[in-house]
């Protein structure tokens, strides 16, 4: 067999169940640990001062803006590359990761630019405590300017998704966080004779990890991925393969940049009661990373199942994989439910600074079980979100997230922060849930109509 026609990938030949679980599992366990090194970082900067956390939890719109852009274009970068394998059209592939991998440079440069011309400007903004935006300009600028990293790790490891080989991302995710945790104590607080960097420290510890799993997903791709080639020998950027990527990639991007939009917004009507509900809200994005992480990765591994098998024109298997995603995520979300409804003074004393009097606890409690109450409905519309990309509908996924975070989420917390104060503000998240849901199950049903129905005939 000629290497332009290889042999069926197993997307198309095992069991649904045991494929998306061997697909799905390796990415889960990679992005719980990158949850933890979420986690660790802010317990590190925590020991620092309410302050500190409050830069680092400021900073989660960039953070989640930069990560967004690498994410959707991975996103648009692993439907086409796994629809063109089903189509048996090696070269496209080929051309998917090549194009991707140049959409990860531009990426790079354009927040590379932004971290040296903004960082003070995006802190001054928030807030005007000073030891606050210092902190936050010298944590933007470094995750910012040294972010080649994070795009490239993410765009390699895509290319492996894309092609079934998820045990790899997982050794590559597990890598960049395990050396962001050794390293968070060592740059923080300056051990074994190095300089103490505090709040930069953890900003460096973050990069380098990213820094070297990119090297290492580099290595595996070359040496162990024989469905993609990639040759830099006479490139050029080809505008249609960019736009097949963007087609499915920038409603992802724009999705996911929602949430910042969101956070900042969520910060400033927050900030507006204390610093402490910030810090909170901070903590809160820490904490649910446990939860849905595992369900992003969970639908990392179902994206190219689906994508594959509707190249290949096999609609019972991608039903079976839907399906079974759904059960999945929605069986995970209610383990977090039950962890935030009963241990959400555990969780938050885990960030409580020597400095705190009793305010983190007495806000975050009610905060954790109130906003904890969404997470039920959210598995299911996150399974919804990525069966639209998969199927080429990335829009309708844009849709429901502007009406979730932008229509909903936001004005609702306005409004009740005005009627009742902060105690009830969190209770805008599982109003705008169901609100999710519901478009979600309208979308899906009219993605299965006009995709997965006519493959039936």
């Amino acid at each position: 067999m000629s290497q332009n026609k290889p042999a069926e990938n197993k997307m198309g030949t095992m069991p649904v169940n045991r494929l998306l679980l061997s697909m799905s599992i390796p990415i889960m366990i990679s992005m719980l640990v990158q949850a933890l090194y979420n986690v660790v970082d802010s317990i590190f900067v925590a020991q620092l001062s309410e302050d500190a956390l409050n830069a680092v939890s400021l900073a989660f719109p960039i953070q989640n803006l930069m990560i967004s852009v690498a994410v959707g274009t991975g996103v648009g970068i692993n439907a086409l590359l796994s629809k063109s394998l089903g189509e048996k059209r090696q070269d496209r592939a080929n051309a998917a990761a090549m194009n991707g991998l140049f959409l990860a440079a531009v990426s790079y440069l354009v927040f590379m630019l932004i971290g040296l011309t903004c960082s003070r400007l995006f802190f001054a903004i928030q807030t005007d405590k000073q030891a606050i935006v210092d902190y936050g300009e010298s944590y933007m600028f470094i995750v910012c300017v040294l972010s080649a990293g994070m795009f490239f790790q993410i765009t390699f490891e895509r290319i492996l998704q894309a092609t079934g080989r998820t045990i790899y991302t997982m050794f590559t995710q597990a890598l960049g966080a395990i050396i962001n945790i050794v390293l968070d104590p060592i740059l923080i607080f300056g051990l074994f004779g190095l300089p103490r960097m505090e709040v930069a420290g953890a900003a460096l510890a973050t990069v380098l990890g990213q820094i070297i799993a990119a090297l290492v997903s580099v290595f595996i791709n070359a040496a162990r991925n024989p469905d993609v080639q990639l040759n830099l020998k006479g490139f050029r950027p080809q505008g249609s393969i960019i736009g097949h990527i963007y087609a499915v990639g920038v409603p992802s991007i724009i999705m996911s940049s929602i949430g910042s939009v969101m956070v900042f917004g969520m910060n400033k009507i927050l900030i507006a009661f204390t610093t402490t509900a910030t810090a909170v809200f901070g903590v809160y994005f820490k904490l649910q990373s446990f939860v849905f992480m595992p369900v992003f990765g969970l639908n990392n591994g179902m994206v190219p199942i689906v994508a594959y098998n509707y190249g290949a024109r096999r609609p019972d298997r991608i039903k079976q994989t839907i399906k079974l995603s759904v059960i999945y995520a929605v069986s995970i979300m209610f383990i977090g439910l039950l962890i935030f409804q009963f241990l959400p003074n555990v969780l938050l004393d885990l960030f409580r600074s020597e400095q705190d009097t009793g305010d983190m606890l007495t806000i975050g409690v009610p905060a954790l079980r109130i906003i904890s109450l969404s997470f039920l409905f959210a598995g299911f519309a996150i399974v919804c979100s990525s069966v639209f990309q998969a199927l080429g509908h990335g829009v309708l996924s844009l849709v429901v997230s502007v009406v979730r975070q932008l229509m909903v989420l936001l004005p609702v917390a306005f409004l009740l922060s005005r009627i009742g104060g902060l105690a009830v503000v969190w209770w805008a998240f599982p109003i705008a849930e169901l609100f999710s849901v519901g478009l979600s199950a309208l979308f899906l049903r009219r993605v299965y109509r006009k995709e997965i129905h006519p493959l039936e005939m």
